[in-house]
């Protein structure tokens, strides 16, 4: 450990903390999807964590394929930025059709009545099919749902642009201790980040007393993944 990767490792480690907290992709699409599907709160962190592996591995070999083959840092922090408007791209395109279903979702279980008569007198009845039904299989059917699985492919193909630079300085020393002492802790603190925000949102969202929205989780969890994607196409988030 030289001075030099020493200070690069504690460089890693603060950079990994702010990049993952101004950037809003990184946890706010498992909060939404979790209060809309139903998630627990192991379910939720274990999705947080996979995809929070898969987020990294992708820049990681592309790093490492990159320091093997000599490859120029221009070059990679190019394919870096490709690589990040397809992701941002992939969050808006997934936001927006989860959105477009949650409204539908929404509009399908929206409050109705029914007229009942008892021995000739006759009352009104207004119920919601969401909370009679569909709430008591959100958990069963967020289990066998696709939704993690697009997140996670969203979150490999996503880059974590800060890292590759990162990288570069310990190989080009010739310092492959330096290359794993900063890949492991940008990773662990972005990874520890992530699940951190997460944990602490759901803890305080149990909290609050929303179930009168509760028919529009769906298109909320959509509409933030939206946002999510339009911040890091067009706002660099």
């Amino acid at each position: 450990m030289t001075p030099e990767i020493t200070l690069l490792a504690l460089s890693a480690t603060a950079i990994a903390f702010v990049h993952t907290i101004l950037g809003p992709d990184h946890y706010l699409p498992f909060i939404a999807m979790a209060k809309a599907r139903g998630w627990g709160m192991k379910k939720t962190l274990r999705v947080t964590l996979v995809c929070g592996l898969g987020h990294l591995a992708g820049s990681v070999a592309l790093g490492v394929l990159g320091i093997t083959l000599g490859i120029q840092l221009s070059s990679l922090e190019w394919l870096e930025s490709a690589r990040a408007d397809f992701a941002a791209w992939m969050l808006i395109a997934f936001g927006l059709a989860y959105t477009t279903w949650g409204l539908r979702q929404a509009y399908r279980n929206r409050p109705h009545s029914h007229w009942h008569s008892h021995g000739g007198k006759v009352h009104e009845h207004v119920h919601s099919h969401f909370n009679d039904h569909a709430h008591v299989h959100s958990e069963s059917a967020a289990s066998g749902s696709l939704t993690p699985w697009v997140i996670f492919i969203i979150f490999v193909l996503g880059p974590c642009e800060p890292l590759i630079p990162l990288l570069m300085y310990p190989a080009a020393l010739e310092n492959t201790h330096g290359v794993l002492v900063v890949t492991g802790l940008f990773g662990l603190v972005t990874v520890l980040t992530m699940t951190t925000i997460v944990w602490l949102s759901l803890r305080g969202l149990a909290s609050l007393k929303i179930n009168r929205f509760e028919r529009y989780y769906h298109a909320m969890a959509g509409s933030a993944i939206l946002a999510c994607g339009l911040g890091v196409a067009f706002l660099g988030l």
